[in-house]
């Protein structure tokens, strides 16, 4: 087990919510002044099949295998809202918190000898076991306890003990909380989008480097620029070639990446043998979202940034310090 903690997030686990303490307590109040019939002793809803257990079966098999569109299905319409405007890569990490666990897998279920649900993540490298106790339900909102485990743990040395809160939406059990912290997207949507936009601005930089690194050295191979972003990318098939030469990954290929769009020009050549130049700009396919900023790579190789509302970077910009 030590040795696969690394590949299990350890961290606390946060995915950019509320505290849910008052809230807890206040639904915790208002709901035992109304016994459910579970809570009287008559059969509950934890393991039927459309109770907050089976909910939270689903919940769990579509954070393992990070199917977003199963996942945003057990989200109040409030956070489902909010998911679906969240960038693809936002999703999956809110989605790794359920299972901690960093790569996709393949979810299996099954039921332990007293009925309860039991959800497998299988990944290349480690399986964890997420086994599912009974409900807390009160009214419209259940509260579960979860243990969450490497398959191999077997005594548990090392278990995760969480509770997942659901909430009765439409006839539906939604998710509320995890652990004590609200699932509340759209509270603390402004802030996931300003950390995103950090990381994936980063990721632009390093972008229009990416390109410029691969454009040098199709240059010196083949002793002319490439007419465009595609003769940088993988081949379809058989070796690199100057139509697909193998440099760029297929998405910088298709101008394309975490969210930024990136362009290349060829610009400065003449038709008395000046050598052609270059430039690359990268520019945020959702301004506000998956980034504010533009990013340019004039012909000389200086990089030059700007707030440009979406629109293309220039070589008038601040040089980017």
């Amino acid at each position: 087990m030590n040795a696969l903690k690394p590949r299990i997030r350890r961290r606390s686990i946060l995915v950019g919510c509320t505290l849910l303490f008052a809230a807890a307590n206040g639904f915790a109040q208002e709901s035992s002044s109304k016994p459910s019939e579970s809570s009287a002793g008559a059969p509950s809803e934890t393991t039927s099949g459309g109770g907050p257990n089976a909910s939270l079966k689903a919940v769990l098999s579509a954070a393992c295998s990070q199917n977003q569109a199963e996942f945003g299905r057990f989200l109040t319409a409030r956070s489902k809202e909010a998911f679906s405007r969240m960038t693809p890569q936002a999703r999956i990490a809110l989605m790794k918190r359920f299972v901690l666990l960093n790569e996709p897998g393949k979810a299996t279920a099954s039921a332990n000898p007293a009925g309860r649900p039991i959800v497998r993540c299988q990944t290349p490298d480690v399986t964890t076991e997420m086994q599912i106790g009974g409900a807390d339900l009160r009214d419209n909102v259940a509260f579960l306890p979860m243990e969450l485990r490497t398959a191999t743990d077997t005594a548990g040395a090392d278990a995760h003990q969480i509770t997942l809160g659901l909430v009765r939406e439409d006839r539906e059990w939604r998710l509320l909380s995890l652990g004590l912290l609200l699932l509340d997207l759209p509270a603390l949507e402004v802030e996931w989008d300003a950390a995103e936009m950090e990381t994936t601005e980063r990721n632009a930089i390093e972008a229009l480097n990416q390109v410029a690194r691969a454009i040098e050295a199709y240059r010196n191979k083949y002793s002319r620029l490439p007419e465009s972003l595609a003769n940088l990318g993988p081949p379809l098939r058989g070796a690199a070639n100057g139509e697909a030469a193998g440099l760029l990954d297929s998405d910088l290929a298709n101008g394309i990446k975490n969210g930024y769009a990136i362009r290349y020009v060829i610009v400065g050549a003449s038709s008395v043998g000046a050598p052609a130049k270059y430039e690359v700009a990268a520019t945020p396919q959702q301004y506000g979202r998956t980034g504010r900023r533009s990013f340019f790579r004039d012909s000389d190789g200086g990089l030059h940034v700007a707030d440009r509302r979406g629109a293309v970077g220039s070589e008038a910009d601040p040089k980017l310090e």
